[in-house]
């Protein structure tokens, strides 16, 4: 199983349609028990969440955003957590819309680059693995 997701920060890595998620937007995951949740913004996303589980490297959530042109948008998202080699982390997804007709696949990545380590590079850290 790939490492935790909490703290990290993803960003798409192409642009979906006008008004959905997009290189500009960025997600915050945070991660406990088996729960993920994240808070994401940016681009045409003035503010959005995300909640569900995780088990494995599988993740099962429903989103909802608000647009900067005011219209509210939900649906439901199932994603394969990958490993990149070089330490970040990469999230396959398969989505839909319930909030009206839509679906497709998308990719987020961790924005920020990892050593080894698995800490985010330039990051204070002890030295103890961690």
């Amino acid at each position: 199983m790939a490492r935790s997701l909490d703290g990290l920060v993803l960003a798409p890595v192409t642009d979906q349609a006008p008004g959905q998620v997009g290189t500009g937007t960025r997600f915050t995951y945070h991660e406990k028990d088996g729960g993920i949740w994240a808070e994401y913004a940016g681009g045409d996303i003035a503010r959005g969440r995300l909640v569900g589980t995780r088990r494995g490297d599988r993740l099962d959530f429903r989103y909802v955003q608000l647009g900067h042109d005011g219209t509210t948008s939900g649906g439901h998202c199932v994603s394969v957590v990958v490993e990149l080699a070089d330490g970040r982390l990469r999230l396959e997804e398969t989505w839909e819309w319930e909030s009206g007709p839509g679906r497709g696949t998308s990719v987020v990545e961790q924005v920020e680059p990892v050593e080894r380590t698995g800490h985010p590079a330039g990051a204070p850290h002890d030295g103890r693995a961690g």
